[in-house]
């Protein structure tokens, strides 16, 4: 007897990207091109945390857990970006994780890691694999007809000092988008070769002045040239999507807590304000400049961030003499080091002083050196919090020091 599917949607939604595998991203020989932090464990710790805390074990195995990994793109980065890791990614396609498969042999990805499965798995079902330290799910829990579900179930595989990524859609920014799904719907488009063929025909004959069209051609016409990410955007036949209040209440009613976005500049009204302004919004609570944010930019179409299994009080650095104790790791997520002239951890372009560049060889040739002893300049700790304001410093803290800076 088949045991039935944990989400009622699970079926269609498996069908759905069998026909259509997702992401689109092409296949390639080595490793993926340029870095994302947000797929690098330690990256992420020392965003959330405010640092690292130093290894009792050099050896210690991180586990991570790529809930629903699609055609494998999120898997690859994971690999290069945590070598020797013990990494799970599942998916409940077939035909994606095929894709999956083959751009993890191509790229190299599995001889990172000390293993890899990749796995058609419900995220609902994994209650066998114990716990991990990092879980990316990115894309995937509005697809279920029960997101909460979904949520709790990713909560119950989380390490106690673990870290989970989401990624949720958001309503503002898919008015337009939303208004299409409806249209092709009414239409009787389907989600199948008819709705893709009915669905591009649809942006051909709408008038150039309709706010639809305008919309898909200034924001969305490049990212969905490829049929796959038009068919995920357009036609998907299971989708939720959230406001501020409601994404805050689902992770409440999950019992996980909120531990920051994984995106804050969208965040920070200074994007958008400046001078009185700007002042009014920064003496607002956190939460209330978010929803500030959310009112003033309509078209934030998704939110990203992070959640703990436990509350997390970032550490704070009082003062130089506190930093100086702690050791340094450079950010691993960077395209063209050794450079004064990079792609950041967020792919940006950055530039650092010759003195940054020298700060960050010294701490990269002698790990576990604090740096007020790695480095007897005394523009040391200014150097040290203008490379951790760039992404490109991450601190290290022993547990004598954990407790001068919680």
């Amino acid at each position: 007897m088949n045991t039935p599917p944990s989400d009622v949607a699970t079926p269609v939604v498996s069908a759905f990207y069998d026909r259509f595998p997702y992401p689109a991203d092409p296949l390639q020989d080595g490793p993926p091109p340029g870095y994302n932090w947000r797929w690098c464990h330690d990256s992420v710790l020392a965003a959330v945390k405010g640092g690292l805390k130093a290894q009792d074990s050099k050896d210690e195995v991180i586990r991570i857990l790529d809930a629903g990994c699609g055609t494998g793109v999120s898997t690859d980065y994971l690999c290069h970006l945590n070598p020797g890791a013990e990494i799970l990614a599942v998916d409940i396609s077939a035909g994606a994780l095929d894709v999956a498969r083959e751009r993890l042999r191509r790229s190299g990805g599995a001889e990172q890691v000390r293993s890899l499965r990749q796995e058609q798995r419900s995220l609902l079902d994994l209650q066998d694999e114990g716990v991990f330290d990092y879980i990316n799910s990115v894309g995937v829990l509005h697809h279920l007809r029960d997101p909460l579900a979904g949520l709790k179930a990713l909560g119950q595989r989380l390490a106690p000092q673990g870290i989970l990524h989401l990624f949720l859609y958001a309503d503002a920014g898919r008015w337009e988008i939303h208004r299409t799904q409806k249209a092709l719907e009414l239409l009787d488009a389907g989600t199948g070769s008819d709705g893709l063929r009915l669905g591009r025909e649809l942006f051909s004959d709408l008038p150039e002045t309709n706010r639809l069209r305008r919309t898909h051609d200034q924001r969305w016409a490049l990212d969905t040239q490829a049929d796959a990410n038009f068919a995920d955007m357009y036609l998907h036949p299971q989708e939720t999507s959230y406001d501020l209040g409601r994404l805050m209440a689902l992770i409440k009613a999950s019992g996980l807590y909120f531990a920051g976005f994984s995106n804050p500049s969208v965040w920070d009204p200074a994007r958008l304000l400046k001078g009185e302004l700007l002042s009014r919004a920064q003496a607002l609570s956190p939460a209330d400049q978010w929803a500030l944010v959310e009112q003033l930019d309509p078209d934030i179409s998704h939110f990203e961030f992070f959640v703990s299994a436990q509350p997390i009080k970032p550490w704070r650095w009082p003062n130089d003499k506190t930093l100086l104790q702690a050791s340094g790791r450079r950010q691993s997520c960077l395209w063209g080091w050794p450079s004064r002239s990079m792609l950041g951890p967020d792919l940006e372009p950055i530039s650092i002083s010759d003195e940054e560049m020298s700060l960050l060889r010294l701490v990269d040739e002698n790990p576990d050196v604090p740096l007020g002893i790695l480095s007897g300049d005394p523009t040391t700790a200014s150097l040290a919090r203008g490379l951790m304001s760039k992404k490109l410093l991450l601190l290290e803290a022993n547990d004598a020091l954990l407790s001068g800076i919680t």
